[in-house]
């Protein structure tokens, strides 16, 4: 075989090998993104945080991975939910009791009792001033079965279980459990819940 025949072998085999390079490369995208499709549709959502009634932990703007399979709910865990008899876009709130619990709250000292206990809770804006519905409760109140008690971190700027429109919330509402936010990118990170 003569130097031209050998070059233009050559030149072909590499042809061929760039083709099937690209030809890989293009096969993992597109099965990437059919992974993240399905991820997205069947397992996870990406849900826009609106308002103030989750500062300091999530801000407005912030966007934040929500899941139904992180297994039962807690108390600690944040969740979206949507309830149509208070608004139909989803809000995020931290579930603060679970059924079979009871909840009462001081609202002169602040503090939120769980099961005749105080709840320390690091993460809120401010201890719990406003009553919002929750003076006119059978106090304590008793989170009825596959309910939950929820409320936001911004606790003097949350509307949440404390009124009547949203009381306890059948977990039926709930979209899923807050697990991963992703925007602002300098706050990238799990979301984990507080330990009690």
């Amino acid at each position: 075989m003569n130097e031209n025949a050998r070059a233009s072998a050559s030149n072909a085999d590499a042809e061929v090998n760039v083709h099937k390079e690209t030809y890989e490369w293009i096969q993992c995208v597109v099965v990437a993104l059919i992974c993240c499709v399905i991820l997205f549709v069947f397992f996870a959502r990406v849900i826009d945080v609106k308002g103030h009634s989750m500062e300091p932990t999530l801000l407005d703007g912030d966007k934040i991975i929500i899941t139904r399979l992180a297994g039962d709910y807690e108390r600690g865990d944040i969740v979206v939910l949507r309830k149509e008899t208070f608004r139909t876009e989803p809000i995020v709130k931290r579930i603060i009791a679970v059924e079979g619990q009871t909840v009462d709250i001081d609202f002169t000292s602040g503090i939120v009792y769980v099961d005749g206990q105080a709840v320390d809770e690091p993460y809120v804006n401010e201890l719990t001033y406003e009553p919002e519905d929750f003076e006119s409760y059978e106090r304590p109140v008793v989170v009825p079965e596959g309910c939950v008690f929820v409320m936001g971190d911004n606790r003097n700027n949350s509307t949440d279980s404390r009124r009547a429109t949203i009381g306890c919330v059948d977990t039926r509402y709930i979209m899923g459990k807050a697990i991963f936010r992703i925007l602002p990118l300098q706050k990238v990170g799990a979301l984990y819940g507080w330990d009690y």
